[in-house]
């Protein structure tokens, strides 16, 4: 696999290669007296070394590109397939071209903010415009289906997850996703209607335990998944950003603040996945990605929330106990295990682009110390980039995934390129890489890659 060689490294290679033949001209075996041994190069298994940023952009547009061709934000009729675009006059025939992946989704809420932040770090709006075109579309059709509420209760309408959200599944991420398309185009009017309505979902009519802790009865009564903290905590820190109404950042940082109660290992720095209030202990299985939409959850939480809330040291500290379990249980290959603590278990892409923008991120907003993690963020991209292939689909990532309370269950959940988790974490994980390598330097120094700081 092809390196991303530094000056300082090329020159090392250099070096190495002149004694090396110099010793061979000599007729001399390559030696402890004859060789530096220690500069030899590791055959890595994945790239070592810091990208430039060139290469990240061309993996985030090669992503982009097929994700444009396989998406179209076109509304056809189903039996005719012709495309419909007056929507004043929408019938029961109505529905999306048919694409790779759903345009209403969570995973497609990632995307749609991946997307977002990728045109904000590189200048390059194609990335944006591909978020409002298709959030323009969706509102504009939530508001024919809105005034005619025949049609918005058929469940086979194309919005009715819009306009009746049964699950945080179906609001959270879009919610949130939303909330940064409105206010970075400055369009909150025209995308404010969804967004109060997936809102009130959140925060008025989830099922919750006694202690409002957001919960689902599956696949037990009152269970908690680790992976609702996403699924939550965004979008209402957004809402509290866009409304500036505390209700919303205290209802985000009690939830990060009751899941970790109850979930977070402290001796690991892990999340369990489930928690269920009926069990008398409760198993312990550390899902790669449901741990990565709880660390995402609080970088996205704290980039938002005021500093004087008082809150904000208890989630970031959260943040810093989570981080550093993370990187203890990292792979050599720079990927992370579906089951974190089992190395057993298979390298899994969309939990490793997670926690490679959750590390980022948390980097470059001063969460956390640059020194100790950035290695293991640039790790963490260099392996990610590896798994987009020359069609620009996202290889090795996890199906979706409920909850299990065995082994089995999680090491053979199928992976496929068409798990449409991991592209919005590529173009987040991405997007915070190329802020990183604009922020900071870094080097090989003594074979291994450093922070470059001045002495």
């Amino acid at each position: 696999m092809k390196n991303f060689p530094t000056p300082i490294s090329v020159l090392l290679l250099a070096v190495i290669f002149f004694i090396g033949m110099n010793a061979q001209a000599q007729n001399q075996p390559v030696t402890d007296a004859t060789t530096p041994l220690h500069m030899l190069q590791p055959d890595y298994p994945t790239p070592y070394g810091a990208p430039d940023t060139d290469s990240v952009e061309a993996v985030l547009n090669k992503v982009y590109t097929y994700l444009d061709r396989v998406t179209p934000a076109k509304v056809i009729d189903k039996n005719t397939k012709q495309e419909i675009t007056d929507f004043s006059n929408l019938d029961r025939d109505a529905t999306f071209a048919p694409g790779d992946f759903r345009l209403i989704s969570y995973e497609w809420g990632v995307t749609y903010a991946g997307m977002l932040l990728a045109s904000q770090v590189t200048g390059d709006p194609k990335y944006a415009e591909y978020t409002t075109k298709r959030l323009k579309l969706i509102s504009d059709l939530a508001e024919f289906y809105r005034q005619h509420p025949d049609m918005s209760a058929d469940r086979n309408s194309i919005v009715h997850s819009v306009l009746h959200p049964g699950a945080l599944d179906d609001a959270g991420a879009m919610c949130a996703a939303m909330i940064k398309t409105s206010q970075y185009r400055d369009n909150t009017e025209a995308l404010r209607p969804v967004i109060d309505n997936f809102i009130d979902y959140i925060h008025n009519e989830q099922f919750r335990l006694s202690d409002g802790t957001l919960a689902r009865n599956r696949p037990q009564p009152n269970t908690l998944w680790l992976d609702d903290l996403f699924m939550s905590v965004p979008a209402l820190a957004q809402m509290g950003k866009l409304t500036g109404e505390n209700r919303y950042y205290d209802d985000a940082v009690k939830q990060v603040q009751q899941f970790s109660k109850r979930m977070f290992n402290e001796e690991k720095g892990l999340y369990m996945h489930g928690w269920v209030q009926g069990m008398s202990v409760h198993p312990e299985y550390h899902w790669g990605r449901a741990n990565g939409w709880a660390v995402m959850a609080m970088v996205e939480l704290l980039d938002v929330l005021p500093e004087t809330h008082t809150g904000y040291q208890d989630v970031l500290e959260q943040l810093q106990a989570h981080i550093e379990g993370l990187a203890r249980y990292q792979d050599g290959t720079g990927f992370w295990h579906q089951l974190l603590d089992r190395n057993d278990s298979y390298l899994e892409t969309s939990a490793t682009a997670i926690y490679t923008y959750s590390i980022a991120k948390a980097i470059n907003d001063g969460f956390i110390d640059a020194l100790a993690y950035t290695p293991a963020a640039i790790l963490g991209w260099n392996a990610v980039a590896t798994k987009v292939n020359g069609k620009g689909q996202v290889e090795g990532t996890c199906v979706g995934t409920g909850m299990g309370f065995d082994p089995a269950f999680y090491y053979n959940r199928p992976i496929h390129v068409y798990a449409a988790h991991g592209y919005g974490p590529v173009m987040l994980a991405g997007s915070e890489i190329i802020k990183l390598l604009k922020n900071h330097t870094l080097e090989i120094n003594d074979s291994s890659l450093q922070l470059n700081v001045e002495r």
